[in-house]
């Protein structure tokens, strides 16, 4: 969308009408030894300048072979979903605050939240959050007010949920006297083994979090896992790929009564990489506890006429009530990138997202058998994936990641920094974008630079 600046005529009758001589007046309130200015910002660059850097910043980027996953996944996104995303009455659309006025951004809200309460198999979904990391935090912080039978603030934590997620909710949390407990995993299967949570039977923690594939793509045993917790007077948190959904249980099934809370990153749901963002954090809740639930929940009524209509029924956010009072500070609308996974679960259905799960699930077990086949490089643990898995590289695995990006080839993540244990471990990733000539290469490429 284009910018236009405001004229010079302009901001000086905007200055007259406040009675300021000068922008810099509107900041006098910054002490002068605070004012340090932008100096690396360049000077301003004239319209066909900015064309031109921008398209030679845009030729440098290169058409890698992407085998990356780590909480970013790159599928095939269908060209209607942003084409219809991008139209104008879907680009600007923002929140919902005048119902009268916003019937179509609440409607969709509407329904994208009845997609995301089906795939995960509980009663309610939001309308978004940030990302994942900080739905992880939210949902933490949701237990907490929630299971008012736990007087301790302590949650179980798994090593094997993203290390980013940790470290966000453990940023966001520490200061509200929350302690995270963490739990190590198996270093045969990359799992949290659930005879392993005997020790802390009896004690008292307010929640569970499973992950489910969790960091390293292996499946855990969230049936014991979730009862386990029940069991014990925890909530259960599930982190949830939602792609992965269209094939495993949902939570709202694990165990005898399903998980309290899931939570996750929406950006597979026909987000692009797009190097980071923007991305979307989704979060469904069981009826019991939807008035703890941040973030607004859209609903459909009837008005007087007995026409149907939508409007928000809990808004329960720091802009609508007392921020003392709110049930959290930080969750936005994030309605563009919503919006994106609406139409492109509405295109795909049901039957479309199990074959893109199906699909990369399959792709990563292919690639899986010709990668271990070459000498030195092994599978790490024995337990099922889903489209991610490790394996360990007889060389280190930054040498052997540079050598593949020289071919073109994204190669995937090294595990080495945050869990120097495993050695040369690479995390891998294979979606349904991947062709069997994909795989061919990548296995040949990494052949040459180990024979090397």
């Amino acid at each position: 969308m284009p910018f236009i600046p405001h004229t010079e005529s302009e901001v000086r009758e905007m200055l007259d009408a406040i009675g300021a001589g000068k922008i810099e007046q509107l900041f006098d309130e910054i002490p002068p030894d605070m004012r340090h200015g932008l100096k690396h910002v360049p000077a301003g660059l004239s319209e066909m300048e900015v064309a031109r850097l921008m398209r030679r910043r845009a030729a440098q980027d290169r058409d890698n072979l992407c085998f990356i996953g780590a909480g970013a996944y790159e599928h095939h996104i269908p060209a209607a979903v942003w084409e219809i995303t991008t139209r104008g009455e879907y680009y600007t659309a923002y929140t919902p605050y005048q119902a009268e006025a916003s019937q179509g951004t609440l409607q969709l809200l509407y329904e994208y939240q009845t997609m995301m309460a089906g795939l995960t198999g509980l009663d309610v979904s939001n309308a978004s959050l940030y990302e994942g990391a900080s739905a992880l935090a939210e949902a933490v912080l949701m237990a907490v007010r929630a299971n008012r039978k736990s007087k301790s603030k302590r949650i179980l934590m798994p090593a094997s949920v993203h290390p980013h997620y940790r470290k966000v909710t453990q940023a966001i949390v520490r200061n509200q006297g929350i302690e995270l407990v963490e739990l190590p995993y198996c270093t045969e299967g990359g799992y949290t083994i659930p005879a392993s949570l005997a020790r802390f039977a009896g004690e008292d923690y307010v929640a569970l979090v499973i992950p489910q594939p969790n960091f390293f793509g292996v499946l855990e045993e969230v049936d014991a896992l979730t009862d386990w917790a029940h069991a014990n007077g925890a909530l259960v948190i599930g982190v949830v790929n939602p792609t992965a959904l269209a094939l495993l249980a949902p939570p709202g099934e694990w165990g005898s009564k399903g998980a309290d809370i899931a939570c996750g990153e929406g950006q597979p749901l026909g987000a692009p990489l797009s190097s980071g963002g923007p991305y979307y954090g989704f979060m469904c809740c069981r009826q019991e506890w939807v008035r703890q639930m941040p973030g607004r929940i859209v609903g459909r009524t009837v008005d007087r006429d007995g026409k149907p209509g939508f409007t928000l029924t809990l808004q329960a956010r720091e802009q609508h009530i007392r921020r003392s009072k709110a049930t959290s500070n930080i969750c936005t609308n994030q309605g563009l990138v919503v919006t994106a996974s609406t139409i492109y679960m509405s295109l795909l259905g049901a039957e479309g997202l199990e074959r893109v799960a199906a699909a990369s699930h399959a792709n990563t077990a292919r690639l899986l058998d010709k990668l271990c086949a070459l000498p030195g490089v092994e599978r790490v643990f024995n337990r099922p994936v889903f489209h991610e898995v490790v394996v360990r590289l007889p060389r280190p695995v930054n040498g052997v990641l540079a050598a593949l990006a020289e071919r073109g080839i994204a190669g995937g993540f090294n595990l080495k920094e945050c869990y120097p244990e495993l050695g040369e471990a690479l995390l891998l990733c294979v979606t349904e974008t991947k062709t069997e000539a994909d795989l061919d290469e990548y296995a040949a490429a990494l052949g040459a630079i180990l024979g090397q």
